[in-house]
């Protein structure tokens, strides 16, 4: 997901940078939850022996001068979520929302421009989205499984989707990591929308 920052600041010197190796460094999951131009894989499955096919993990981290209190909370209220998650070009709005665990979400990311280079998934200037909150943890983690709603399969694959914030000098360290990254999304694009999503998320809590 993809905006150019609301408030017009300049990024410092640690404000964003790729995370491409990062480890979780947390108790182990098996639960479900934007740079970088680049993608990883997580070939776990072969190395162990197990008879499975990679899988695309797109992952992106900015540093942000607010509390995690504050970040936490602007993916759970839903004026703050529809102004910063939209990319740059792009405007979104929330259909249903119930920020619990096992709750779901509906929202729309519709673009300004008719002339926007990258084509919408659900139709030529949109991207409806489905998701389920699979853990709430207070200030720490938000983890949630989406699909976008397309008629191409290769977009509608379900993506694991999860926001770490880590404490760090002067503010947060914000991550996010998307797993099962649907095919048909290239790496750029995404890297660009994860990016901007970032920039907003600064934007709207520094």
């Amino acid at each position: 997901m993809n905006s150019t920052t609301s408030g017009g600041k300049s990024a410092g010197p640690h404000d964003q940078e790729c995370d491409l190796s990062r480890e979780e460094e947390e108790e182990p999951r098996e639960y479900s939850s934007p740079a970088c131009l680049m993608h990883e894989f997580d070939l776990a499955g072969e190395r162990s022996g197990a008879a499975r096919s990679s899988i695309r993990v797109d992952s992106a981290s900015r540093f942000i001068a607010a509390p995690a209190s504050a970040l936490y909370r602007a993916h759970l209220d839903p004026q703050a979520l529809t102004s910063w998650l939209p990319p740059a070009g792009m405007t979104g709005r929330l259909e249903q929302f119930d920020p619990r665990v096992g709750g779901t979400y509906k929202m729309l990311l519709s673009h300004r421009d008719a002339s926007h280079a990258v084509a919408g998934k659900t139709t030529e200037h949109s991207d409806a989205i489905r998701g389920r909150f699979a853990e709430l943890v207070p200030g720490r983690r938000i983890v949630q499984l989406v699909r976008f709603e397309s008629d191409d399969a290769a977009f509608a694959e379900e993506m694991k989707i999860t926001w770490t914030f880590d404490a760090a000098p002067g503010g947060t360290r914000v991550t996010v990591r998307c797993e099962n990254v649907p095919t048909a999304i290239r790496p750029e694009d995404h890297a660009r929308g994860l990016a901007s999503s970032l920039a907003n998320l600064a934007a709207w809590c520094e």
